[in-house]
């Protein structure tokens, strides 16, 4: 009988785990929820705070710890050494904010909730000191064994990212040539710049006039 390869003990490992992972989203996301309630109670009309949830698939939690190898290839005779409870993201809760004041804080209100868990932000070199998103990964009560990850994102960059990830993050094959393009690098950050860019100039305008200068009239004005 043919020896198991790395591949097929963490495939084993997925689903043995995969009750864990559920349990973690449940509760990860129900705290998250609970903890935003006051801020998502007090938007403003124009202000969104979307929850989402994800259970990372099988094949791309073995992507994921394949990559971190050496060659990015898993070793046979080192296939007991492998362990899917080293990815941090199994589990993941996201929080996509507008506009950037609420992100910031809402990033805060979380913060104070999961103080002890780790921060490990995504980063850009070309924005600043400022993060793309905050990101921070640790233990819930549901599983000693499982890890959540807690993602903020702004709400454009987010939803930017789910077109992103499947054309450049992690394209399918015919577009791995796209993915790898300098050129196409370039226009992804002009486009988290420019998004960036709109947010901050939509926040100013509004805080220089919130009503009148926008095509918003206050309450009783005349037409």
């Amino acid at each position: 009988m043919a020896e198991r390869t790395p591949e097929d003990r963490l495939r084993e490992e997925y689903f043995v785990l995969l009750p864990d992972v559920r349990r973690v989203i449940e509760e990860l996301e129900a705290q998250v929820r609970h903890c935003l309630l006051p801020l998502s109670s007090k938007l403003d009309r124009y202000e969104r705070l979307v929850v989402t949830s994800r259970v990372k698939d099988c094949e791309s939690a073995l992507g994921a710890l394949r990559r971190r190898q050496e060659g990015a290839t898993f070793d046979s005779d080192k296939a007991a050494s492998y362990t899917l409870t080293a990815l941090n993201d199994l589990a993941g809760v996201r929080v996509l904010v507008f506009p950037r004041s609420r992100w910031i804080e809402a990033n805060g209100d979380l913060r104070q909730r999961f103080y002890s868990w780790t921060s490990d932000p995504v980063l850009a070199d070309d924005l600043g000191e400022e993060p793309l998103a905050f990101k921070y990964h640790g233990y819930c009560a549901a599983s000693a064994r499982v890890c959540g990850e807690l993602q903020i994102a702004p709400m454009l960059i987010g939803l930017f990212w789910q077109v992103e990830h499947s054309t450049i993050y992690k394209p399918s094959p015919e577009l791995k040539g796209v993915g790898r393009s300098l050129e196409m690098r370039q226009r992804t950050s002009d486009v988290l710049v420019a998004l960036k860019a709109f947010e901050n100039e939509f926040e100013r305008l509004v805080r220089l006039d919130p009503l009148s200068n926008h095509g918003i009239k206050p309450p009783g004005a005349s037409n």
